[in-house]
C-alpha cells in the first residue's frame, strides 16, 4: 500500500466517523487528531487542501451546507461497499426469475451511552498461560484448568431440571430429585468441587445468598438444597463468617486456603519469555445481550465506608434494547464491599402474609429489569387496590424469600432497586407465526443466530401482517456468508451437475434451484403440480413456481449455513397487525428495502423497531405506521391570518418555541376520550397496563398534573428512566418506567386516530442569535402565558419547514400587532439588555459559583497495582498514547447514577450559576446529564468540558451546566486516562481505535501515574481481547505487526 493509498484510506475513515459530514475547515484537525499528523497535500502537488481533495473523488464529495460552508462527506467506494452501501440481492417479485440490487447508503444509529456490544459475566475471561508470542499473533488459549474443564462439560450435558421451591430459601433444587445429567452429578465430591472452584474466582468472598445463583450461572446447574445449610461443616471447602458491627442477617463465605496471586505479565511485541498469567475467572464469552429468561438474582452494593472484607456482589445492567447489558444469563461478580444494613433486626420484623408475598411476586415479575423501591407502594396499590405494608420498606430483609435488595446508590435507602428471584414457573408461550420452513425429515441445519450488533442492518422482503414480517439479516456473517455460499453452489452445480437432478421432489423437501441469471438457490418444495413444482426459498423469503428441470439435490454441504429468511414481530402494531392502512404504510417504509433494526426483545421471533436512516432525519418505522391510523380531519386547518381565541399554551420551551392547543373537533374528542380512560383507570385493577418493556416510539398513557395524558418514548436511559414527550402538550418530561401505562386496548384504536393536539409555534419578530433566549424572558413569557385563559393567537406565516410563526394576545380585544405578547416582550429590557441570550454582567458575577473546588470531590476510583489485572470498557480511543477506560465491572453504578441525575434535574427549572474553569458541576449532554470538569469558559457562553466519567470534551452551552449536587459527587469519577504500554505509535490510530473502542477488554497493568485529582492519573496497559474462546488478541502485538507491515513496505 502507497502513501498515497494509506492516506485516502484514513481520510476515508475520518469521513465516515461523521454521518453529517466534516467541515472543510476542521478536517486537519479531526484527522490530526485521528492519525497523528496531518494531511500532506503540497507533497502531493496541490497548492491547497480543497484542490487534493477534489483530486480524489472516489474519496471524499465536497458540499456545502445551508449556511454556505464547504462540507467533507465520504464518498461510496468498493472497497467501503459493505460499509457505505448495504447491499444484497433480493428477489423481485413482479418479475420472475430476476434479482434486484439493492443499494441504500444507510448509517448507523447513534448507540447509546447505556448499551455496549457485550454482555458482562461474572468477569471477562482472563488471557490464557502463553510464551513466546508472534508480534500481532492471535494467541491460542489452553484453557487446560480444572475449571474450565468441568464448565465444558457442564455445557455439553447439562440437562432439564425440575425446581422445588421451598419457603426458606426461595428456589432450590431439592437433593435428591435434580434429574441426573449425561455425565452424572449429585454426588458431594463433585459439588464441593465445584464450590473450591468458584471461590477461587471470588477469593475476597461472597454473599452466602449469592452462591446458589453463582453456582448455577457457573455450571449450569442447580446447587443441591442442603448445601448451604452444611457449608460452614465444610471447613476444607470454605470458611463462613458474619460481617461483624452490622445488622446483616446474610453471611460472607471465603475459599478455605485462598490460592496466593501470581503477578501478571502480558507478551511483549518480541519473542520474550513470559510470566504466568493467571487462570481464566470465567471462560464464558461476551454475547450480545439477550432478553431476561428469568427474573435476576442480585446483592446489595456498597455502602460509604469499606468493611475489612469486601463481598464479590452480582448487581443488575440495563438490557441492549437502549441501556448497558443485563445479566440474565451470564452473571459477572463485583468486588465490593456490603451494602447498607437494615435498621432493624430482621428477627424483629413481623412475617409478611402469604397473599402479600404473592402479589409482590407477580409485580416484581412484571419488572424483570428491576423496580425502585420507593415505587412500591404506589404500583402495588394500583396493581392490587391494596395497600402495601410500610413497616417492610425500613427493613428489607423481610423480602430475602421474595426479591433481592440492590443498593447502587450508597446511603440512599429509597433508592435500592428490587429483582425477583427466578420462578420455577414457566412464562406463558407467546403465540408464534406459522414456520416459514417445514422440517420432514430434512437434515439438521443450525439455528439463524440473532446478530450481535445494537442495531443490525434488515432486509425486508415480505410484510403480509406486522406480526410476521419476513426479514434477513445484512452484514458480516449473514448476506455476505450467503452469498459467497451461493457462489461455491453457482460453480459446483455448473460441474457436477448433472446427473444430480431431482426426479420426483416430494412436499418439505430441500433442494437447490437453478434460477435465472445464473444463480443456484437452496429451496424446499411447497407444491407440486404436472410437471411445474412451487417452492419457498429459504435464503430470500419468496416463493416461486419452476420446471422440475430446475431441481438438483442439495448436498449436505451446503446446509451447514442457517437459512437466512427468519421472521419478526414489529413492536406496538401488534393491535393494528392486519389494518390495511398500517400495512400500506410498512410496505412504502421497508418491504424491499435496508433498514436499520433494534431488537426490543431478543427472542427465536424477535421482536423489532425499524428505522430508516437513509434520509436527512431518522425515520422509526413503526411510529409512522401508527401516524397513518391518524384521521387527519380533527386537526384545525393552519391558514395565514387566521385568528384563533380560547387558545391554551401548554408549553414556552427555552429557546422561545411555544406549544398551543387550538379549538378543534381533534381537542373534543380528545378530552371525550380521556375522561373514559380516566374513569376506566380508576375503576379497573391496572395489572395488565403496567409497561414493562418501552422502546422508542411507544405511545403509552403518563399523568401530568394529576390526570392521565398521552405520551410518545423519544429515549431510554438505562432499565429505569425514560425520556417522554406529552404528544397532545409539547412537553418533553424524564419519568420512571414504573410511571408508565399501556393504553386500554379498547380505547386505544379510538385515541390514536386523534392527532397529535399541540401545535408547534414561534413568536413573529423574536428571532435571538444562538438559540437559546435570556432567561429572564422565558420566564416572563411562561408567566404570562400558562394556565392562562383569555390567550388568543393569529398566525401571521407558514415558512416551508412547517413551522408556524404567530402572535399571541391576552384579551378579548381586537387581535391588532401592536396590542401583541411579541412586541410587549421586544420593547421590553428583558429582551433588549441582551439579545444572544448572555446575562449582563452585574447579574454574572453576582451568581455563586455552583461548580464544587477540586478538594471536595468525590474518593479516587481504586486501580489495581502494577502486575494486576483489571476489566475494563474503553469509552474513548484516540490512538495508542491515548484512550479513556472505565472499570467494565461498576459500569451498572454509572448507568444508576445517571438515571437518577436525568430525573433530578430534567425535573427542575434550571437555575443560573457562575460557571468557573477547573470547577466540577452537571452538564446536559445529548440530552444525558453527566459529571463534568470546566477546562474553560468562552465569550460566547460557551464551556469546553471533559465528561469525568467517559473522557471525552465537548462545549457546552453555560444555561445547560447545573450545580452537581451531593447526592451525585458520591459515586468516584469513571474515566480513567491510559497509555498502551509498549507501543509509542500513533500513526495507526484508524487500526487502533476499531480493535479497541466501546468494547470490554482486560487491562494488565504496567504502570500507574498518580496525580494532583482524579482526572490527572493516569495507567500504562497491555489490551487483551479474550471474546473469543480459544483465543487472545493482543493489542500491542497487533499494532507492532501493523507497523511493521508499514515499514516493510516503505522500505
Amino acid at each position: 500500500m502507497t502513501d498515497v493509498d494509506l492516506l485516502k484510506k484514513m481520510l476515508r475513515a475520518v469521513l465516515q466517523s461523521s454521518k453529517n459530514g466534516v467541515a472543510l475547515s476542521r478536517l486537519q484537525s479531526d484527522y490530526r487528531a485521528l492519525t497523528g499528523e496531518s494531511i500532506q497535500y503540497r507533497e502531493m502537488g496541490h497548492a491547497s487542501l480543497e484542490s487534493f481533495l477534489r483530486s480524489v473523488p472516489n474519496v471524499v464529495r465536497l458540499e456545502r451546507d445551508r449556511s454556505g460552508e464547504v462540507v467533507c462527506v465520504a464518498a461510496v467506494c468498493k472497497e467501503t461497499a459493505h460499509i457505505a452501501q448495504l447491499v444484497s440481492r433480493q428477489k423481485n417479485l413482479k418479475k420472475t426469475g430476476s434479482f434486484q440490487l439493492l443499494n441504500c447508503h444507510m448509517r448507523a444509529k447513534p448507540s447509546s451511552l447505556f448499551s455496549h456490544s457485550a454482555k458482562p459475566c461474572t468477569s471477562l475471561r482472563q488471557p490464557a498461560h502463553v510464551t513466546h508470542p508472534m508480534p500481532g499473533s492471535t494467541l491460542r488459549s489452553g484453557f487446560h484448568s480444572d475449571q474450565q474443564q468441568v464448565f465444558r462439560t457442564s455445557l455439553q450435558t447439562s440437562g432439564s431440571l425440575v425446581p422445588h421451591v421451598q419457603k426458606a430459601t426461595g428456589l432450590v433444587t431439592a437433593w435428591g430429585t435434580a434429574v441426573a445429567s449425561k455425565a452424572g452429578r449429585g454426588d458431594f465430591e463433585l459439588v464441593q468441587g465445584r464450590l473450591v472452584q468458584l471461590l477461587r474466582a471470588h477469593s475476597s468472598g461472597v454473599w452466602l445468598s449469592k452462591v446458589p445463583q453463582l453456582y448455577r450461572d457457573t455450571f449450569h446447574q442447580e446447587l443441591p438444597a442442603n448445601t448451604l445449610s452444611q457449608l460452614e461443616t465444610w471447613t476444607h471447602v470454605c470458611t463462613v463468617e458474619r460481617v461483624g458491627g452490622v445488622n446483616v442477617v446474610d453471611r460472607l463465605v471465603y475459599p478455605a486456603t485462598p490460592a496466593p496471586s501470581k503477578p501478571c505479565m502480558p507478551p511483549p511485541a518480541t519473542s520474550k519469555p513470559l510470566g504466568t498469567l493467571r487462570t481464566p475467572k470465567n471462560p464464558l464469552r461476551l454475547s450480545i445481550p439477550q432478553s431476561p429468561a428469568s427474573p435476576i438474582h442480585n446483592t446489595p452494593s456498597p455502602m460509604a465506608s469499606k468493611p475489612a472484607n469486601p463481598a464479590q456482589i452480582s448487581p443488575p445492567l440495563p438490557e441492549t434494547s437502549k441501556c448497558l447489558p443485563s445479566p440474565a444469563s451470564l452473571r459477572r461478580s463485583l468486588p465490593t464491599p456490603p451494602s447498607t444494613p437494615p435498621s432493624t433486626p430482621p428477627y424483629s420484623q413481623t412475617p409478611l402474609p402469604p397473599d402479600t408475598k404473592q402479589k409482590l411476586r407477580e409485580l416484581l415479575s412484571k419488572y424483570s429489569r428491576g423496580l425502585w423501591v420507593h415505587a412500591l407502594p404506589r404500583l402495588f396499590q394500583e396493581a392490587f387496590r391494596c395497600d402495601f405494608p410500610l413497616q417492610v420498606l425500613d427493613d428489607l430483609s423481610a423480602l430475602a424469600d421474595i426479591c433481592v435488595v440492590e443498593y447502587p446508590v450508597p446511603g440512599h435507602r429509597n433508592k435500592a432497586i428490587l429483582y425477583a428471584l427466578p420462578s420455577c414457573s414457566l412464562p406463558e408461550p407467546r403465540p408464534q407465526p406459522r414456520p416459514l420452513i417445514m422440517h420432514h425429515g430434512n437434515p439438521e441445519v443450525p439455528a439463524l443466530p440473532l446478530p450481535k450488533e445494537e442495531f443490525p442492518s434488515v432486509l425486508v422482503m415480505e410484510a403480509n401482517s406486522t406480526n410476521n414480517i419476513i426479514f434477513r439479516y445484512v452484514g458480516e456473517g449473514y448476506s455476505r456468508a450467503l452469498e459467497n455460499m451461493e457462489d461455491t453452489m453457482l460453480v459446483c452445480y455448473r460441474h457436477k451437475g448433472a446427473g444430480r437432478s431431482v426426479p420426483s421432489p416430494t412436499i418439505g423437501q430441500l433442494v437447490a434451484v437453478a434460477m435465472e441469471d445464473n444463480v443456484v438457490l437452496r429451496a424446499q418444495v411447497q407444491q407440486v403440480t404436472g410437471d411445474d413444482v412451487q417452492l419457498f426459498c429459504v435464503d430470500h423469503g419468496f416463493s416461486e413456481f419452476v420446471s422440475k428441470k430446475k431441481l438438483l439435490q442439495l448436498s449436505e454441504s451446503f446446509l451447514t449455513l442457517p437459512f437466512q429468511a427468519t421472521t419478526g414481530r414489529l413492536a406496538g402494531l401488534e393491535p393494528f397487525s392486519e389494518d390495511p392502512t398500517v400495512l400500506k404504510t410498512l410496505e412504502s417504509f421497508a418491504c424491499g428495502r435496508t433498514l436499520l433494526a433494534e431488537l426490543v426483545e431478543r427472542e427465536a421471533t424477535p421482536v423489532l423497531v425499524l428505522y430508516d436512516t437513509s434520509q436527512q432525519t431518522d425515520v422509526n418505522v413503526n411510529a409512522a405506521c401508527l401516524q397513518a391510523l391518524q384521521d387527519r380531519s380533527m386537526e384545525n386547518p393552519l391558514q395565514v391570518n387566521s385568528s384563533y381565541r380560547d387558545v391554551c399554551v401548554t408549553n414556552v420551551c427555552s429557546d422561545g418555541t411555544v406549544y398551543c392547543q387550538l379549538p378543534s373537533r381533534g381537542m373534543a374528542k380528545l378530552a371525550h376520550v380521556m375522561d373514559k380512560i380516566e374513569s376506566y383507570l380508576l375503576s379497573q385493577v391496572s395489572w395488565d397496563l403496567l409497561v414493562v418493556r418501552p422502546f422508542c416510539g411507544k405511545v403509552c398513557l403518563a399523568q401530568h398534573k394529576g390526570r392521565w395524558a398521552r405520551v410518545e418514548v423519544t429515549q431510554l436511559h438505562g432499565s429505569q428512566v425514560v425520556d417522554i414527550v406529552f404528544v397532545d402538550l409539547g412537553l418533553p418530561a424524564s419519568l420512571e418506567v414504573s410511571e408508565l401505562r399501556e393504553i386500554p386496548l379498547h380505547f386505544l384504536r379510538e385515541l390514536i386516530t386523534i392527532p397529535p393536539q399541540a401545535v408547534k409555534c414561534r413568536l413573529a419578530e423574536l428571532v435571538c442569535d444562538g438559540g437559546v433566549w435570556p432567561p429572564d424572558a422565558v420566564l416572563w413569557l411562561r408567566e404570562m402565558l400558562l394556565n392562562a385563559d383569555d390567550c388568543g393567537m393569529k398566525i401571521c406565516h407558514l415558512d416551508l419547514a412547517g413551522q408556524v410563526h404567530v402572535y399571541l394576545f391576552r384579551g378579548a380585544g381586537a387581535y391588532e400587532r401592536s396590542a401583541s405578547i411579541n412586541l410587549q416582550l421586544v420593547s421590553s429590557t428583558l429582551w433588549s439588555c441582551r439579545r444572544d441570550g448572555h446575562l449582563p454582567t452585574p447579574a454574572w458575577l453576582a451568581l455563586p459559583v455552583a461548580g464544587d473546588a477540586p478538594d471536595i470531590l468525590p474518593l479516587p476510583l481504586e486501580l489495581p497495582q502494577a502486575g494486576k489485572s483489571l476489566d475494563v470498557f474503553v469509552s474513548v480511543a484516540c490512538h495508542p498514547g491515548h484512550f479513556v477506560l472505565q472499570p467494565w465491572q461498576e459500569l451498572y453504578k454509572l448507568v444508576v447514577l445517571m438515571g437518577e441525575m436525568i430525573l433530578h434535574y430534567n425535573r427542575q427549572d434550571g437555575q443560573r450559576v457562575r460557571v468557573e474553569k477547573d470547577h466540577v458541576y452537571a452538564a446536559k449532554i445529548d440530552s444525558n446529564w453527566h459529571r463534568v470538569l470546566v477546562k474553560g469558559v468562552l465569550a460566547n457562553s460557551l464551556a469546553s468540558v471533559y465528561q469525568l466519567d467517559y473522557g471525552k470534551h465537548e462545549l457546552v452551552h453555560c444555561s445547560q451546566i447545573q450545580p452537581l449536587t451531593a447526592e451525585f459527587r458520591q459515586l468516584p469519577f469513571q474515566a480513567v486516562p491510559a497509555q498502551l504500554a509498549e507501543c509509542s505509535v500513533c500513526e495507526a490510530s484508524i487500526v487502533f481505535r476499531n480493535h479497541v473502542e466501546r468494547k470490554p477488554l482486560v487491562a494488565q497493568v504496567e504502570s500507574v501515574q498518580q496525580g494532583a485529582h482524579p482526572w490527572e492519573r493516569r495507567l500504562s496497559v497491555y489490551l487483551v481481547d479474550t471474546s473469543l474462546d480459544e483465543s487472545d488478541v493482543w493489542i500491542h502485538a497487533t499494532m507492532a505487526e501493523f507497523t511493521s507491515e508499514l515499514d516493510g513496505r516503505h522500505g
